[in-house]
C-alpha cells in the first residue's frame, strides 16, 4: 500500500511540475526544445539571441525546479517498475532495463542543466565539445524517455491480452 502511494505521489507530483513549467516556459519563442538540440554553438547561439534578457533569465529561472522535476520523474520510473505488478510477467533483465530507464533519463537531464546553466551564463564559442556533449544527453535522455513509455505501454499491453 506504502508502494501505491509513492507511485501516485512521485506521478502526480511529476505531472504538476512539468505542467507548471511547460506553462512558465511556453512564452519562449524558440521552444527550449530547440536549445535543447542544439548540437554546435552556432545553434545554441540562434536559439538564445532571438530571446529577450528577461526570457534568458526565465530559462535559467526554471532550472532548479527542473532538477526536483528530474528527482521526482526518476523515482518514479523505479516505484513504477516495482508496484505495477504487470512488470512481474516480464523478464529480469527488461524489469532491469525498464528500472532504469527513467532514473538513467534524469542523470542525462541533470547533467544537460548543468551545461545549459553554465553555457547561458556568458558567450562560450571556443567549447564546441560541450555542445554536442549538451545535446546527446539531452537525445539520450528524450529516448529513454520514449523507451520507458513504450515498455510500460507494452507490459500493460501484454497483461490484457
Amino acid at each position: 500500500m506504502l508502494a501505491v502511494r509513492a507511485l501516485w505521489l512521485l506521478g502526480l507530483l511529476s505531472l504538476g511540475l512539468f505542467a507548471g513549467l511547460a506553462a512558465y516556459l511556453s512564452p519562449l519563442k524558440p521552444s527550449i526544445l530547440e536549445l535543447q538540440f542544439a548540437f554546435t554553438p552556432r545553434a545554441f547561439g540562434a536559439v538564445i539571441h532571438q530571446w529577450s534578457a528577461e526570457d534568458l533569465q526565465r530559462y535559467r529561472a526554471h532550472l532548479p525546479v527542473d532538477f526536483l522535476l528530474l528527482l521526482t520523474y526518476g523515482a518514479f520510473g523505479v516505484v513504477v517498475v516495482r508496484t505495477v505488478g504487470s512488470f512481474k510477467l516480464e523478464s529480469t533483465r527488461l524489469r532491469h532495463l525498464s528500472a532504469a530507464a527513467l532514473p538513467t533519463a534524469a542523470a542525462c537531464d541533470a547533467g544537460e542543466n548543468l551545461l545549459h546553466y553554465w553555457l547561458t551564463e556568458a558567450p562560450r564559442f571556443g567549447v564546441g565539445y560541450v555542445y554536442v556533449v549538451s545535446a546527446s544527453l539531452s537525445l539520450v535522455k528524450w529516448l529513454l524517455l520514449i523507451a520507458f513509455g513504450l515498455l510500460v505501454a507494452r507490459t500493460l499491453l501484454r497483461t490484457e491480452a
